[in-house]
């Protein structure tokens, strides 16, 4: 959250009852996690961590009559529990125990697009239940997981010509039964289709990425005013190994300028990992030529 936006909302919280509120609201749920509000804030993005470290975006919005009327389309909350007594930092903890729940659903796409060769693996998100892997031979198989019970046997598609894909389709029709949820779920893949799936080359592990812990994306958007950096990946590790988070330079130099406490000595910004609170330091002069 830029200083300059945080100082607005002071300001707008001195006109009315309804700034004053929300303004109070968000200081409560902690600036660090404000992405984003709208000039009138009546629209407000949070960022939310959940255990693993992976970050979540909340998107709501707020009628002038709140809290009398409850936030608006808030995602992922489908049973939104809400009264005149509760205040934001609620709705962000429900969030949180609804995230709760989807752990293990990340936790199996996480071991899929981490070994498994993924077709068009920089579209694959955390909130697309499917994925499609190549099985060699011109064979892929389209993979949907259950939301509420990822551990369960997954629906299946079998693509492809020739007797390679037909023979994979026969063999996992006869070894359904063999699914076993206490295993992981690639060891089950493997069982069940009697064969070992193509693994990630080494150097494409190496560098399968996280997506940047500031704008929540894994590349930089293309564009001349990027220069040099459209379009590039992340570049930057938060060097705490229990943290790890992953930023584009850019992103992080940005974010370092609008915290007040930064240090700048020639072309280095020393300040705190906004996810830790570690030390860190970016040059920036990689990220602009």
């Amino acid at each position: 959250m830029e200083v300059n936006q945080q100082a607005r909302c002071r300001e707008l919280a001195k006109s009315s009852s309804f700034y004053s509120t929300v303004y109070s609201e968000i200081e409560e749920v902690g600036w660090d996690h404000l992405v984003r509000a709208g000039g009138d804030l009546s629209f407000l993005i949070f960022r939310v961590l959940d255990k693993k470290g992976r970050v979540h975006v909340m998107e709501i919005q707020l009628d002038k009559a709140y809290p009398r009327v409850p936030p608006m389309d808030v995602p992922y909350i489908f049973n939104l529990k809400w009264s005149m007594n509760l205040r934001l930092k609620n709705l962000v903890q429900q969030f949180e125990k609804h995230l709760e729940k989807l752990q293990g659903f990340w936790s199996t796409l996480d071991e899929i697009d981490r070994s498994l060769q993924i077709v068009d693996s920089k579209q694959a998100s955390r909130a697309i239940p499917s994925r499609q892997i190549h099985v060699g031979n011109d064979c892929f198989i389209i993979f949907f997981i259950d939301i509420n019970d990822p551990r369960s046997l997954p629906e299946c598609r079998f693509m492809g010509l020739g007797n390679t894909v037909n023979s994979l389709r026969k063999t996992w029709k006869r070894n359904v039964d063999k699914w076993e949820r206490d295993k992981a779920f690639l060891e089950n893949l493997e069982c069940l289709l009697n064969t070992q799936l193509p693994r990630l080359a080494d150097e494409e592990t190496n560098n399968h990425l996280d997506e940047c812990g500031i704008c929540y994306a894994q590349y930089l958007p293309i564009g001349d005013e990027l220069g040099p950096q459209t379009g590039s990946a992340t570049d930057y590790t938060c060097e705490n190994n229990s943290c790890s988070k992953a930023f584009h330079s850019m992103c992080l130099v940005d974010w370092l300028r609008s915290i007040t406490t930064t240090r700048q000595s020639f072309n280095v910004l020393f300040g705190n990992c906004p996810y830790c609170s570690e030390p860190i330091a970016v040059k920036i002069n990689a990220t602009k030529n």
